[in-house]
């Protein structure tokens, strides 16, 4: 009887303190494009995450682990790299969340200045603190920005509204006679969605003109996705002047199989350059 008691209580304390674990998953991938009339090419990808939890708190930090050459002529440029993409500190305290970014990356290939020029914006290493706090049937949220968003569900129609600085936010989705609906406003722009399924296939219209549809055969997925023609738009600001070219419309045809090693097969054709893109990935 000694014994089963010390044995409770030894199981009472185990599962009561703050356990630690430690997750791997990752993705490798191989794809040979034939680019249409250009070049064709062979292009490799690999990627690990680990996330390692304690109680409340998470780390989670993201890899690309191709290991080969991405066949620039630099030396030093994503050749046989293993480089980090991504490092988060989390925890929750109650209704407060405090994130650490601690990766500082360069993100001088997406970032341009005045004149075109191309540089690392600097230290990207950031820590935010928010607040999600239950009122009634709405969550109001604060981060350390200053906006505030309130989001709730009520009749089946999930609402979210962000108050920003001559910006506001707001967003919708709901379930409406077999139909799922979303909708966005963002600072005067209206962007929706319509989805709804017919025999079996899922359609999707946009309120950009675009236009998907999913559906099987014999074990395959299909999508079969349309793009229309997008005009060419000229955005100012007080010293800049940018300028989004003109793009033809374009249909793309995916086909996708998972196997049962764990593999998964897809096919793209695009019309727009009249390439087709072969891909074998897994995920682990």
């Amino acid at each position: 009887m000694k014994k089963l008691i010390a044995l409770f209580a030894t199981t009472a304390v185990a599962s009561g303190s703050a356990m630690g674990a430690i997750a791997l998953s990752g993705t490798a991938s191989v794809s040979y494009d034939d680019n249409g009339s250009s070049a064709s090419a062979t292009t490799y990808d690999a990627d690990l995450t680990l996330v390692g939890t304690a109680g409340a708190t998470t780390y989670t930090t993201s890899m690309d682990i191709d290991g080969g050459t991405d066949g620039s002529a630099s030396a030093t440029i994503n050749n046989n790299d293993i480089s980090l993409t991504a490092a988060t500190l989390a925890t929750t305290i109650g209704p407060v969340t405090i994130s650490a970014d601690m990766y500082d990356e360069d993100d001088s290939a997406t970032n341009s200045t005045t004149g075109g020029l191309q540089t690392d914006s600097g230290d990207n290493r950031s820590v935010s603190v928010s607040l999600d706090a239950p009122v009634g049937d709405a969550t109001i949220g604060l981060d350390d920005s200053g906006d505030v968003t309130v989001s709730g569900t009520w009749s089946g129609v999930t609402l979210t509204h962000t108050l920003k600085d001559g910006a506001d936010t707001t967003t919708g989705s709901a379930s409406i006679a077999g139909m799922d609906i979303t909708l966005t406003n963002d600072a005067g722009a209206t962007e929706w969605t319509i989805g709804t399924t017919v025999a079996g296939t899922a359609v999707t219209l946009g309120s950009d003109k675009s236009v998907s549809a999913t559906f099987g055969v014999t074990g395959n997925t299909v999508v079969v996705t349309h793009t229309s023609e997008r005009a060419a738009v000229t955005s100012a600001t007080s010293s800049t002047k940018h300028t989004t070219a003109q793009k033809d419309a374009y249909t793309t045809v995916a086909i996708s199989r998972a196997l049962t090693s764990g593999a998964t097969l897809a096919a793209t054709y695009n019309t727009f350059d009249d390439s087709l893109t072969l891909k074998a990935s897994v995920a682990f």
